[in-house]
């Protein structure tokens, strides 16, 4: 099992080279990506699910999207490198 990405990597990712004027917000940043991910697998399980290579990189990705475009983190589903990074993790399903 992997560990969920830490600020530092984040900011690495973004290219922030001092990161302490922006703790803060990277921190806010890497919480939300970490829910969204949560979120778009369902049914997560604090006590028990853990994230995988695949969904660490899906929550960098996503912290990486709302840091640099917002407007494409709001739509995730037109991202395919997120979608792709998800595959065969989803536990909840829309209904068609």
């Amino acid at each position: 099992m992997a560990d969920w990405p830490t600020t530092e990597e984040l900011a690495q990712v973004v290219n922030v080279e001092n990161l302490d004027d922006w703790q803060v917000t990277f921190d806010r940043v890497r919480s939300a990506a970490i829910s969204k991910v949560k979120s778009d697998v369902g049914a997560w399980d604090e006590d028990v699910d853990a994230p995988d290579d695949n969904l660490a990189q899906a929550a960098l990705r996503m912290a990486e999207l709302i840091s640099l475009r917002p407007e494409v983190a709001a739509g995730t589903v037109n991202d395919p490198t997120y979608r792709r990074l998800l595959t065969g993790h989803r536990r909840r399903f829309g209904i068609a």
